[in-house]
């Protein structure tokens, strides 16, 4: 029988997800959530599991888990691996204006992301995509790259190829407080980050706003300060390069 382990739900999370530990229960699957490590390896040495998989598990399962699965364990990382290894990968592939990311499927092992790829599958990233407009890509392409991998996978026989960290790049995790606004930046750079961190994501903020999404434009400063200014009901930013944004959808802070 399947063993489910994740995570109790935090009541005071702005969740845009359906919860896996009210999905588990409701189908009466055997689950186990927040376990200390002691537990979570003896109840998995219990189940004796053929495969492990983790899907945007918050925490890395430790090695004396991993090896009770006899045909091996998987984690399915929301980038093109070798690039974006670590947190938000999603987020950060935005940030720095990348136009495609992916979903691989790769062997679980010591460091993260590191161990060998099963297989992947691109994403485009439009110029104005929010993260969660990506997501949403991803998960049709992480069912894809789990429909083409599992058959191998519950044979023994998957192929794998190497995973090339010294080509890749590792990023750590963010934090509200990084979707801060630095009206000194390029208008690229501040349109970046406003589309990574958008709603779902915790957003990104100046003093004055709250600024969900914007738009590049081929309007000049006139001689404006840098930051935001308001023209009748519209607003617009002046940026450290000389260019401005059109901020399209915006909350005043009170």
């Amino acid at each position: 029988m399947p063993l489910v382990v994740t995570h109790v739900d935090d009541p005071n999370e702005a969740r845009w997800y359906a919860s896996l530990l009210d999905f588990s229960r409701e189908r009466r699957l055997r689950v186990l959530a927040d376990a200390e490590p002691a537990l979570l390896e003896r109840t998995v040495a219990a189940a004796k599991p053929d495969l492990i998989f983790s899907f945007y598990y918050r925490s890395m399962l430790p090695m004396p888990v991993l090896r009770h699965a006899r045909l091996g364990a998987f984690n399915m990382h929301g980038s093109l691996l070798p690039k974006y290894r670590g947190r938000a990968p999603l987020n950060w592939a935005i940030v720095k204006g990348e136009r495609e990311t992916g979903v691989t499927l790769h062997e679980m092992v010591e460091k993260p992301d590191a161990g060998r790829i099963v297989d992947q599958e691109a994403v485009p990233i439009g110029p104005d995509d929010t993260a969660v407009e990506v997501f949403h890509r991803m998960t049709a392409a992480a069912e894809a790259v789990l429909k083409r991998s599992l058959p191998a996978l519950v044979k023994g026989e998957a192929r794998f190829r190497p995973n090339d960290l010294a080509r890749g790049s590792y990023y750590g995790r963010r934090r509200p407080e990084d979707g801060r606004i630095d009206w000194s930046r390029s208008a690229q750079e501040i349109h970046n980050l406003v589309r990574a961190v958008a709603p779902p994501f915790p957003g990104a903020f100046c003093d004055r706003l709250k600024v969900h999404r914007t738009q590049m434009t081929d309007r000049t400063a006139r001689g404006k300060p840098v930051g935001p200014y308001r023209e009748g009901a519209e607003w617009f930013a002046v940026c450290g390069d000389g260019k401005v944004l059109r901020l399209l959808e915006v909350q005043e802070k009170t």
